[in-house]
């Protein structure tokens, strides 16, 4: 997945549960459950993000 389209969902997850997290308060299941699904967004987000920082630095220093 690319980085865009993963931003997109994780502002709609981060959206979805604020929402729930106001309306249905902060321990119940739902936002729970959006809130670890946020999360397993936001690593995916960080791990690619690594790994492109990671294939950068190898290049320049090709390149060097």
């Amino acid at each position: 997945m690319n980085i865009t389209r993963l931003e997109i969902k994780i502002n709609f997850k981060r959206n979805r549960m604020i929402r729930s997290g106001i309306k249905k308060g902060l321990n119940h299941p739902d936002t729970i459950r959006l809130s670890q699904q946020l999360d397993k967004l936001l690593n995916e987000y960080q791990k690619g993000k690594f790994y492109r920082s990671i294939h950068h630095i190898a290049y320049l220093q090709c390149l060097g």
